[in-house]
């Protein structure tokens, strides 16, 4: 039965003695329900003072909001570590990118960070049978290392950066190895190969955006299969051994060429020195007979003379014969053979022509002439 029903007993639910069959007063009810919440709050309730109950309600309802909202807006707080970046986003769109150090963003739900390791070095092998340029089967693994470049295209650009990433590898091993002979790959290309897989690789991911830079590119040595190992095998040796007799024969040619141009540049100078000293007795005779000629045609009597005189000295001089050219002389003479015979007499040097000018150029008329009559005195005997 209702309470303001007929026999319902006219009792209030809300706790008011109502006499009469009008509505409930609004302002009685509001009033004990502030009463109510100040009691939960801590404060008084309606036995006490009833004045100051709506002011402390609404005192600690602005507390309460005000630490909830500091509380909020503290949960923007974050720290981005050296080797991070942090990426926000606002309702799921990217705003900014943020440096290592602390930061502050509009809290959940409105901005949303995620931190990227920037630094980490990721790596994969690749391993695959693949055809050359010259139709040959070679066996090609490398390893790949990668970074992240940029966290925001890391993160939104690409849906799934690194298989990207293995797949551009794949896409360009095959490309580069088909481009290239087996020589080449096997033997000195190899850093070659590296390096251009390496560059078309990056290539590839500025163009998807993938955020990753390759940081390097490490080809092992290529092998060929296992069924034609030993034929390559074989190759290699011989191609190794030629490498290693044409290392020792051009160590040997650095040995003999430096001796050879050494020999080569002595003769030379002794042919030139050879040639300096030859012209030049030859200019010595030359002026030294230029000046006989000059003298002998002032005095050539004299001149003549002497030039035989000294022609006779240097030939009878290396003779150990005596010659005597005295008929008038005495019969005995004492000559000490064995004294001549043992010890020959020294030559006396001999007078050069050009002395033999310069004292032919200092005779007088006056010896001249008695030059003459010492050579008639001679022939008469």
């Amino acid at each position: 039965m209702a309470w303001n029903e007929p026999g319902g007993g006219n009792k209030d639910p809300w706790g008011g003695n109502s006499g009469n069959q009008g509505p409930p007063d609004l302002d009685e009810i509001v009033r004990k329900l502030q009463e109510r919440a100040s009691g939960l709050l801590g404060g008084k309730g309606s036995g006490g003072n009833s004045g100051g109950g709506p002011d402390l309600s609404k005192r600690s309802i602005g507390i309460i909001v005000s630490v909830l909202l500091i509380g909020w807006l503290a949960t923007g707080i974050y720290i981005v570590a050296p080797a991070e970046r942090g990426v926000v986003t606002r309702f799921g769109a990217y705003i900014k990118m943020t440096d290592p150090g602390p930061h502050w963003r509009i809290p959940w739900p409105i901005d949303a960070v995620e931190i990227v390791n920037v630094d980490e070095i990721k790596s994969f092998s690749h391993k695959a049978l693949m055809l050359t340029k010259d139709e040959n089967i070679v066996d090609v693994e490398l390893t790949v290392q990668s970074k992240i470049q940029d966290a925001a295209n890391f993160l939104y650009q690409d849906q799934a950066p690194m298989k990207t990433l293995r797949d551009a590898t794949e896409t360009v091993v095959r490309k580069t190895i088909g481009g290239e002979e087996l020589d080449f790959i096997l033997t000195e290309g190899r850093s070659e190969v590296s390096a251009m897989i390496r560059g078309r690789v990056q290539n590839l991911m500025d163009i998807y955006k993938t955020g990753l830079e390759v940081t390097s590119v490490n080809m092992q040595p290529a092998k060929p299969p296992e069924q034609v190992k030993e034929a390559f095998d074989d190759a290699i040796k011989a191609r190794e051994d030629k490498e290693r007799l044409e290392n020792k024969a051009e160590a040997y040619a650095n040995e003999i060429l430096p001796q050879a141009r050494g020999e080569a540049a002595r003769t030379i100078a002794d042919a030139k020195a050879y040639r300096d000293r030859v012209i030049a007795e030859a200019q010595g005779e030359t002026s030294r007979f230029t000046a006989v000629l000059g003298e002998y045609q002032k005095a050539p009597i004299v001149t003549r003379e002497r030039i035989y005189l000294e022609t006779m000295e240097e030939v009878l001089g290396e003779s150990n014969k005596v010659l005597l050219d005295i008929p008038s002389g005495n019969s005995l003479m004492y000559l000490p053979l064995d004294q001549l015979m043992k010890k020959k007499p020294s030559q006396p040097p001999r007078t050069s022509m050009l002395d033999a000018a310069d004292t032919a150029s200092d005779v007088t008329p006056k010896s001249t002439a008695r030059s003459r009559d010492t050579l008639r005195e001679r022939r008469s005997r």
